[in-house]
């Protein structure tokens, strides 16, 4: 798991709108109008919001007419899953036995 890439989508997820875009989506394929209605934002914000998760690979997109439909990509938000367990379970190699605890 690249680190950098972990940041990156940290990053991403730190916005409330694209919570509650990944939270809509959590009840299945959605339009672009839909998540512009659902959230009350212009095109233009859900666009760039839709943007930032798909760079991400946390959502895909497809052309249907005019119209963007999104879905989440269980594969990416499992692996993100995974890296947040990876994260908070002990390790042989865990960078806390660099530290040298007082007594």
């Amino acid at each position: 798991m690249d680190k950098d890439i972990m940041v990156e989508i940290f990053k991403a997820l730190s916005d409330k709108n694209r919570l509650l875009i990944l939270e809509m989506l959590s009840c299945g394929e959605l339009c672009a109008c839909e998540i512009i209605k659902g959230l009350n934002l212009s095109q233009p914000t859900v666009s760039h919001h839709m943007k930032i998760l798909q760079q991400m690979k946390l959502v895909k997109g497809r052309k249907n007419g005019k119209w963007m439909i999104y879905s989440i990509s269980s594969d990416k938000i499992n692996e993100v899953i995974s890296y947040i367990k990876y994260l908070t379970t002990h390790k042989e190699n865990c960078i806390c036995n660099n530290i040298e605890f007082s007594s």
